[in-house]
C-alpha cells in the first residue's frame, strides 16, 4: 500500500475517500507536518495503490491501514477519514480503539448507503457500467465543491479519480452500501470532532447529526458555505479546527453547544 509520510511528532492519520488519493491531502500534509508524524495511505486499489485489488468491505480497508500502519511501528495515533474514508476509520476504531488517540470524522456518516446522497449507489454503478470510471470521476468531484468543475482544488481530485480502475470503483460503491456502523458509535472511546459543510451533496445532516448525537465524547464543527471537500474548500479554517482538536484546545465554535 502506497503512503505519503511528512514531519515528526505524534502520529496523525489521514484517510482519504471514494474515488480520491493521498494527493488530495497535500495541504494538510504541509500544514501538520511541522508538529506531527502526518501519515496519508493511499487505499488499496485508489490513487497510487491503484496497481492493487480494491476490497469489497470497509473491514478490510480498515484492516489493511491498521497493518500497514503496525508495520511501520505506529501503535498509537490520532485518526482523521473524510467520507468513505470515515467509514473506514469508523471500523478501524470497532477493530483497535486502544489505537487511536483522537478521531477526527469528517464529511462522512455511520450508514453506508447515504440514503440522501446526490444519487443512488445503483444510479452511480449504472453509469460507472456506462460512462466509465474517467467520466464519472468528474463527475462526481464536481459534487464535492460548491463552484462544481471550476473548484481550485477540482484537477486534483479529477486527477485522483481517473486512476482507479472500473472494478476498484464499482468495489467501493459495494463497501459502503453494506455496511453500518451505527450500533458501533456508542462504544467509541476517543475524544471526537465530527466536522461537516453545509452545503454537503453526498451526507446530508441526519449523517453527521447520527455521530454528533451518538458517540460519548464529541464536538461539533459545521463549515458553512461548504460542500464535501471542506479542507480543499476552506483549508485554513479546516486546519484550524483541526490543529485546535488535536491539541486539544478547541475553538468555542467547535464546543459542544448541549453543553452551553
Amino acid at each position: 500500500m502506497h503512503y505519503r509520510r511528512e514531519g515528526a511528532g505524534f502520529p496523525l492519520v489521514l484517510v482519504h475517500g471514494y474515488l480520491g488519493g493521498s494527493a488530495m491531502w497535500s495541504n494538510q500534509i504541509a500544514a501538520f507536518a511541522n508538529r506531527y508524524d502526518v501519515i496519508a495511505p493511499d487505499l488499496a486499489g485508489f490513487g497510487e495503490s491503484s496497481q492493487l485489488v480494491s476490497p469489497e468491505t470497509i473491514n478490510e480497508h480498515a484492516q489493511n491501514i491498521l497493518d500497514l500502519l503496525s508495520d511501520l511501528g505506529i501503535e498509537r495515533f490520532h485518526l482523521l477519514g473524510h467520507s468513505m474514508g470515515g467509514m473506514v476509520v469508523q471500523q478501524m476504531v470497532a477493530l483497535a480503539g486502544e489505537r487511536i488517540s483522537r478521531l477526527i470524522l469528517y464529511g462522512t456518516g455511520p450508514l453506508g448507503k447515504l440514503p440522501e446522497r446526490f444519487e443512488t449507489m445503483e444510479d452511480s454503478r449504472r453509469r460507472l457500467s456506462i460512462e466509465g470510471v474517467e467520466a464519472t470521476a468528474l463527475r462526481i468531484a464536481a459534487t464535492w465543491f460548491l463552484d462544481g468543475s471550476d473548484a481550485e482544488g477540482f484537477p486534483v481530485c479529477a486527477q485522483e479519480g481517473r486512476k482507479a480502475s472500473l472494478q476498484t470503483a464499482l468495489n467501493g460503491l459495494i463497501a459502503m452500501e453494506h455496511w453500518d456502523g451505527r450500533n458501533a458509535l456508542s462504544a467509541i472511546k476517543s475524544p471526537t470532532l465530527v466536522l461537516w459543510g453545509d452545503k454537503d451533496r453526498s451526507y446530508s445532516w441526519p449523517q453527521p447529526e447520527a455521530l454528533w448525537k451518538t458517540i460519548p465524547k464529541c464536538s461539533l464543527a459545521v463549515v458553512p458555505g461548504c460542500a464535501h471537500n471542506v479542507h480543499m474548500e476552506k483549508p485554513d479554517l479546516f486546519n484550524r479546527l483541526v490543529g485546535d482538536f488535536l491539541a486539544e484546545e478547541p475553538l468555542a465554535m467547535i464546543k459542544d453547544p448541549r453543553s452551553l
